[in-house]
């Protein structure tokens, strides 16, 4: 018998050029920190840079229970780093969420306010080099030394 609901999904990973920027005197700083904090949500992260994936494929891969990473999913999504992307079917047929990395990367600016022109005209001739991902992974792995670290 054929299936009639896709049991995967053909979501990728896709990145725009126009980074979002955070700086310490924003609201949504601590709230995208704090969501990182957990080595946990920091690995969902890392692995939705490389590929969509569902709840159970995520539970599975970093050997976590299926509510640990809803509950890590929720954060991440709460604070715009992640995002639904795509609906898929186990083969009970429940319905599943597709999650990847949002489609703006965030880019974590420890200044204020005052400084962000000035670096966004350096981050765009930084990321033309480089290429956004690859900026993101450097940034989330300082971030993710310093919050061990402490």
């Amino acid at each position: 018998m054929s299936r009639i609901l896709p049991t995967q999904t053909d979501a990728t990973v896709e990145r725009s050029d126009t980074p979002a920027v955070l700086s310490l005197d924003d609201d949504g700083t601590r709230d995208v920190i704090e969501a990182l904090s957990s080595e946990t949500a920091y690995e969902i992260f890392r692995l939705l840079n490389e590929t969509p994936a569902t709840p159970s494929r995520i539970a599975d891969q970093l050997n976590q229970s299926v509510q640990n990473v809803h509950y890590h999913l929720e954060n991440l999504e709460s604070v715009g780093v992640i995002e639904v992307t795509d609906t898929c079917y186990s083969e009970k047929g429940r319905e599943m969420s597709v999650y990847v990395v949002s489609e703006d990367p965030t880019l974590l600016f420890l200044g204020t306010e005052d400084d962000r022109p000035s670096l966004k005209r350096a981050f765009k001739s930084f990321a033309s080099l480089l290429g956004p991902p690859s900026i993101l992974l450097a940034a989330g792995e300082s971030i993710s030394q310093f919050v061990t670290a402490e």
